[in-house]
């Protein structure tokens, strides 16, 4: 077993990945044996999704277990002649690996499956997993067997990967679409955009990656949010450019806290973990370094940020900035070099 400080010197899905191995050395988990699933690992070790997902992907790499469809991912079967480390050295018994569960046959089901599928089914699942693992996590198979359909069927529906994105987006940005007429006050109406972006971002984190500015898809409703903004901003006399430069900014501002808030982008490998539970989780190493007493200040504050709190205030801030610019006091060039 590897030591508690070692431990603690790897990666969160290296850590997984070393207890999980463990077991397996140590027979606990028997060949045939299901591991832990991505939740499970999730409430056991407190790691985020993605974390979870590669800390399997890893183990799968390693050969040491398999993913089973319809029973989840098992210990790799053993070869027949394997001992079993169980028993004590040079005694050691020979047996046959023991029988993994059968996954149920979906050929029967599936054509009526395929026949009941839906593109509004096809898009919620893909959204359901999305949610869960992430962009990099959704493939039209990882769909389909979400479904229980074959990926075949799918295509019928969706032409392929970037039209089911656009269409998650798009469906996303429909549920929480901006109300027609908007909010007299241009400050009011705006505050109403970047809150809804807000909670769109916080509920679907993969959806900061999608956004207008970052070009990565074109979906309608997501050109009808970004246009419902800038006639808010061209209604105060602004011209179609300067209103595009007051929605770069609003966006830039929105999408900045969410991936900062929302994704903990300061490690890859834990896409999912918001800022809370990043805190939470480094709880120990921030504990030695304040007892270093190099970095009073960091260390005073009380707990993790409201980050919806940062979020609120830095909004006022900036809307209090722009409004020179979109009353018609200002130009783009010199609000972007304004002290």
């Amino acid at each position: 077993m590897m030591s508690t400080t070692a431990e603690q010197e790897l990666p969160p899905y290296a850590r997984v990945v070393a207890d999980i191995r463990a077991r397996i050395d140590a027979g606990e988990l028997r060949p045939g044996d299901r591991v832990p699933s991505t939740r499970e690992i999730m409430r056991e070790w407190g790691v985020a999704m993605a974390t979870a997902t590669k800390a399997l992907a890893a183990l799968r790499q390693e050969g040491l277990v398999e993913a089973v469809r319809g029973v989840g991912t098992l210990v790799q079967q053993a070869p027949a002649s394997a001992p079993d480390p169980r028993a004590p050295q040079g005694q050691r018994e020979y047996r046959l690996p023991r029988e993994r569960p059968r996954p149920a046959e979906p050929t029967e089901r599936r054509p009526a499956a395929d026949t009941a599928l839906t593109r509004e089914a096809i898009v919620r699942a893909a959204i359901t997993i999305a949610d869960a693992e992430g962009l990099d996590g959704l493939s039209m198979r990882r769909v389909a067997t979400q479904l229980g359909v074959s990926t075949m069927a799918l295509y019928r529906h969706v032409a392929n990967k970037d039209a089911l994105v656009t269409a998650m987006i798009d469906q996303v940005y429909t549920e929480y679409a901006l109300p027609e007429p908007p909010p007299a006050g241009w400050r009011e109406a705006l505050e109403l955009a970047l809150r809804t972006e807000w909670g769109i971002y916080r509920r679907h984190p993969w959806a900061v990656r999608l956004t207008m500015l970052a070009g990565a898809v074109q979906s309608p409703q997501l050109l009808e949010n970004a246009e419902w903004m800038m006639r808010v901003v061209s209604a105060q006399g602004r011209s179609p450019d300067e209103a595009m430069a007051v929605l770069t900014f609003v966006s830039a501002y929105t999408s900045g806290m969410a991936l900062q808030a929302t994704r903990a982008v300061v490690e890859d490998y834990e896409f999912g973990m918001d800022a809370e539970h990043w805190w939470r989780s480094r709880g120990p190493e921030f504990l030695r370094l304040a007892e270093q007493g190099r970095y009073p200040l960091t260390f005073s504050i009380s707990g993790p940020p409201d980050v919806h709190g940062v979020f609120e205030l830095g909004m006022k801030h900036l809307l209090d900035g722009l409004t020179p610019l979109i009353e018609g006091e200002g130009s783009p060039q010199e609000a972007a070099v304004a002290p």
